[in-house]
């Protein structure tokens, strides 16, 4: 199984609702496939560097996973075919960016429970 990771920018007229459901869908397909979800961030709203369909602002979700390559192929299929869905970018992770994405995540956690004890 390899590290993968996927950006993915949903249209901005969504309710969280919404934003909530479609990253959901995402990731339940994800399991279905037989993929490990390591981690799952909502960016939020932010604006984009350039229009896109009309569109300057949307919502940005980061979804970090093992999976095998075929599972790749599904995955961008339903985010092509998916309305909400602006961009996407997927990437494999070698060796070192998978450590560098475990380091981030150590420390964005560290820093949570840091802001929550005080």
């Amino acid at each position: 199984m390899n590290n993968y990771e996927t950006v993915f920018i949903l249209t901005p007229v969504l309710s969280d609702a919404q934003m909530k459901e479609a990253v959901d869908k995402f990731t339940s397909l994800l399991k279905e496939q037989g993929a490990e979800i390591v981690n799952e961030e909502c960016w939020g709203l932010r604006k984009l560097a350039y229009p896109i369909e009309k569109k300057t602002t949307g919502f940005y979700v980061l979804v970090e996973f093992k999976a095998e390559p075929q599972v790749i192929a599904t995955l961008e299929t339903n985010l092509r075919r998916d309305e909400r869905v602006i961009r996407f970018l997927t990437f494999r992770q070698d060796k070192y960016a998978a450590e560098y994405a475990a380091k981030r995540r150590n420390l964005k956690s560290s820093k949570e429970t840091t802001v929550k004890e005080n």
